[in-house]
Parts: structure tokens; sequence; C-alpha cells
């Protein structure tokens, strides 16, 4: 998810095409102070030719404003002790954000295997770092039921949940898709779908890259290494 920007002429153009341009314009001017008499249509196409091709040389050498697209902003939520927390609770923090919710059967079990993996070969750089696990389904997913799953793959691992209000914030913050779907009747007949996306943040809470959810651990350590030295 990088910078996305307006179609249109790029500055680039005007730079490449800025010669041709500009002798064509030349040579408009020339035949247009040349021509004393003649034909009054020719001349007034001329004109118009020449007016359209200012224009053209004045777009191609502003650059159009970038369209940026924002990943993760402010949160509130309740962490798995009980606590309220929010983004600022982990400023200075690299953080690994994941959306999911405890019944879920695979997808989320898996990756975060591999967060507590990738933990594992951090270590002694795995302080640096602060792995989250949001509920998607915050009627079952208590504060409790965070803390006794997370543990089961990594202590550090902190799962967060909230009212649905909540999570339907964060969830938007962070452009992760989830939604219910019902299997029954009953009050706990339902799956979520949800996205599978591992979201990477920098400690001043810039997005920096994502990893799909069946990214190894070994790779995840190995790219947070790479940030993390980028960063000054």
């Amino acid at each position: 998810m990088g910078p996305r920007r307006t179609p249109g002429i790029s500055a680039s153009w005007g730079r490449d095409h800025l010669p041709s341009v500009t002798l064509a314009i030349c040579q408009l001017r020339d035949a247009l102070v040349g021509e004393q008499e003649g034909d009054d249509l020719q001349r007034d196409s001329l004109k118009m030719l020449a007016i359209v091709l200012v224009a053209i040389l004045t777009l191609s050498q502003q650059r159009l404003p970038a369209a940026t697209v924002t990943v993760g902003g402010p949160f509130t939520l309740s962490a798995s002790d009980g606590t309220t927390v929010s983004d600022a609770t982990y400023r200075g923090k690299w953080l690994l954000v994941f959306f999911g919710y405890t019944f879920c059967p695979n997808i989320c079990p898996t990756t975060l295997l591999e967060v507590a993996d990738a933990l594992r070969r951090l270590d002694p750089d795995a302080s640096e770092l602060q792995p989250l696990f949001i509920s998607i389904d915050p009627d079952r997913d208590t504060p409790d039921v965070m803390a006794a799953y997370t543990r089961s793959f990594d202590p550090r691992i902190v799962g967060l949940t909230g009212t649905a209000a909540q999570i339907a914030s964060v969830a938007k913050e962070y452009g992760a898709y989830y939604a219910r779907h019902r299997t029954g009747s009953g009050a706990d007949d339902y799956v979520m779908d949800h996205g599978t996306y591992l979201y990477l943040m920098d400690p001043n809470g810039q997005f920096v890259r994502g990893f799909d959810a069946d990214t190894q651990g070994a790779v995840i350590a190995d790219k947070l290494r790479e940030m993390m030295a980028r960063l000054p």
C-alpha cells in the first residue's frame, strides 16, 4: 500500500518533452509574425494551436498532488489484562498488528505461531517489537479469553478487544476487512470472515509494510531486523 498518484500529465513528461513543445511554440510564433497577409482562417487556426501548446507546456511542468492512502491510526481498546490502551500506549515500539478471533479454525493460530517464531528469532531485539492480536469477535473474545489464547502462543503477544464500535473503528483505520456469517440459529452459531494481513508499524505509528498471513517466522524476523537497522 503505497501512495497512489492521480493520473494525468506528470512532471517527468514535461521534462522529457519540454524541448520539442518549446520548439513548436517558437515555430508557430514565427509563422504568425511572418504572416502579414493571408487566409484569416489559417491564421486563427495557428493561434488556437499555439494556445493549446502553451497550455500543454504549463500543465506538463506542474506536479499533480499525490493522493496517499493512510494505514493505521488512533484507537482505544481493552488489553487482555483488563487495562484500557490506545495507539499512544505503544508509541516507541515496532508493532506487528493482526486482526482475527480466538474461534478461528486455522488462519489465526497458524499466523500467531509464525509471529511467536519471529519473536524467538529476534531475541534480544524482540524487546523492540510488540505484536498485537486484535479481535474482530468482541462478543466472544473477552479480555480473559484473549489472555489465555495469546499466552498459548507467546506471552509477549498482546490480545486486544473492545466494544463492537471500537473494533469497527480500529478496523477502519487499518483498512481491515471482517464480516460475520451465520451458520445456525444459536447465539454462537456463526463464523467470522476476515482479512489475513499482518501490518508492520514503526515506532512513530507509521505503516511500513505488510506480510501475508502465511509468511514464515524466519522471513518476518529477517525483514524486521532490516527495518530496525534502517531507523536512525
